[in-house]
């Protein structure tokens, strides 16, 4: 019939009409599924048709957009519009709504939306991304709880998959120079050497540990701040969305920083140095005072604007390249081309952002390191200039680049799981 399919769509309507559990729809299930579906598609689409004339324009597909806190442009409505006018008049009826989505799962407008929404889901290890969103119905339903608790699950188990690579991305950042080479292969030889596979590990349990309130600071953070820079009533814009995001991202490092530092000294340390996490406390506390609980905080928090900056603008730029190309017959892009741009535009992120990561991951790591490497920030990046050049800022780049694939792939498929398993998506 020419009607373009996403994965599952199928499966998600018979699943979904199929009352008696027989794995099949019968004439009944059938057009009961229809009608039931379509009440919920004309429901949308008298909210999307705010002159109530019985038909939908591009202005009004953008105006709801915004209420949804998503910013496009009037091509990009235009795009959206294109994919669901048949007759080529830049308005949709009702019939062309219908005969669009009659076949599609997507039973409201916000799970039109998020199709593109920019979602966080993905964990690639790193603590600087802008949080997650949700629309005003999943905030009084309570839906934003699971989906941060599906988020927060998934991060765990990427974190834990790719953990070797990043104990190895952080031996580098901190021993590896021109006169004492550390080659990947050759990190993992002397991790295991010294402390035996179970080794590679080491430091992990705290880093999944401080993702759960990481999170939810992040995003009680993300709320408020959105308040304080949206006018009453007012729509969030882009650069609002990007400020709030970076103030709520600084106040969760604030918060959850000296977790930060922990983990890099346990990663960092050797067989027997700690026994566990409160051990680590104490020695540091007993050693170096409170201070050294934020070491290497400056570094930090400069780090979150450009990674938060880049990878927005990237991710944006991506989508609408995407849609002014591709959006032919829907405006769906399916998830690898989502997962792309996710993982596109996060890598682009960390690339600015790493001199600034490998700076704070020195200065953390400082009391295990010789008299002469203690520095002030501006003194390292000196340091590091004069004695390896540029490239000395990006110590420890390939295994933190190796390990991006693998924890997106995995934090996606346990997120789905998790959803599932939550009740969030069936």
């Amino acid at each position: 019939m020419g009607i373009s399919f996403r994965k599952g769509a199928a499966q998600k309507i018979v699943s979904s009409g199929d009352k008696n559990k027989d794995g099949g729809l019968d004439f009944n299930e059938f057009n009961k599924y229809l009608k039931e579906h379509e009440k919920k598609l004309r429901l949308t689409f008298k909210s999307l048709d705010k002159n109530n004339d019985g038909r939908i324009d591009a202005s009004e597909i953008k105006q709801s957009l915004e209420e949804l806190g998503m910013d496009i442009t009037q091509e990009e409505a235009q795009t959206i519009l294109q994919s669901m006018d048949i007759d080529g008049t830049m308005m949709v009826d009702w019939n062309e709504w219908r005969d669009h989505f009659l076949f599609n799962p997507a039973h409201n407008l916000n799970e039109i939306v998020r199709y593109w929404k920019h979602s966080t889901v993905l964990d690639i290890g790193e603590s600087i991304a802008i949080p997650d969103e949700f629309t005003e119905e999943e905030k009084t339903s309570g839906g934003w709880w699971k989906q941060l608790a599906a988020g927060a699950m998934a991060g765990a188990v990427s974190r834990t998959g790719t953990a070797p690579l990043d104990r190895v991305k952080v031996f580098m950042q901190v021993h590896s120079s021109k006169s004492n080479r550390i080659t990947l292969l050759g990190g993992f030889k002397q991790m295991i050497k010294e402390g035996g596979v179970a080794s590679l590990w080491r430091g992990n349990g705290i880093n999944v540990l401080k993702i759960a309130p990481e999170t939810a600071i992040k995003f009680m953070a993300y709320e408020q701040y959105k308040k304080l820079l949206t006018p009453e009533g007012g729509k969030v814009q882009t650069h609002q969305r990007f400020m709030a995001g970076s103030l709520a991202g600084a106040t969760a490092q604030s918060s959850i920083y000296p977790m930060e530092v922990m983990k890099t000294r346990l990663t960092l340390g050797k067989t027997g140095q700690y026994n566990g996490m409160f051990d680590c406390a104490k020695k540091i506390l007993r050693k170096e005072g409170i201070k050294a609980f934020y070491k290497g905080y400056t570094p930090n928090m400069i780090g979150i604007i450009p990674y938060a900056g880049i990878d927005l603008a990237v991710y944006e730029s991506l989508k609408n390249a995407w849609l002014s190309s591709y959006a032919k017959d829907t405006a769906n892009p399916g998830i690898l081309v989502l997962l792309g741009c996710g993982t596109i535009s996060s890598t682009c992120g960390q690339l600015a952002s790493y001199p600034l990561a490998l700076l704070r991951t020195r200065m953390q790591a400082q009391a295990t390191l010789d008299a002469s490497d203690k520095s002030t920030m501006s003194g390292l990046v000196k340091g590091i200039l004069a004695n390896e050049g540029f490239f000395g800022l990006y110590r420890g780049i390939l295994p933190n680049f190796m390990k991006v694939i693998p924890a997106v792939s995995i934090s996606y498929v346990v997120y789905e799981y998790m959803k599932t398993g939550l009740g969030i998506s069936k």
